[in-house]
């Protein structure tokens, strides 16, 4: 793996987890559900919410992008 790439994973990585365990307290707080259900959501939400990163090799060297569900067009990150 590059630099970009491990920069890649751990970004993804860290936006997933801040955004699992902000949606377990506020699953947990504000609405019924109960057990195994709470972890449960909170994995999906997160799931879908947290922005996409990838180190792709292009004509100028390797560029670190990410596209989030929240923009239209895949943002290039650190130019």
């Amino acid at each position: 793996m590059t630099k970009l790439q491990v920069r890649a994973f751990l970004y993804q990585l860290g936006c997933f987890a801040i955004l699992f365990i902000l949606g377990r307290f506020v699953i947990a707080e504000y609405t019924g559900i109960t057990g195994i259900w709470i972890p449960l959501t909170a994995f999906i939400v997160a799931t879908l919410v947290a922005p996409q990163f990838k180190a792709l090799k292009t004509k100028d060297g390797e560029k670190l992008f990410m596209k989030w569900i929240f923009m239209k067009e895949v943002k290039e990150i650190g130019k």
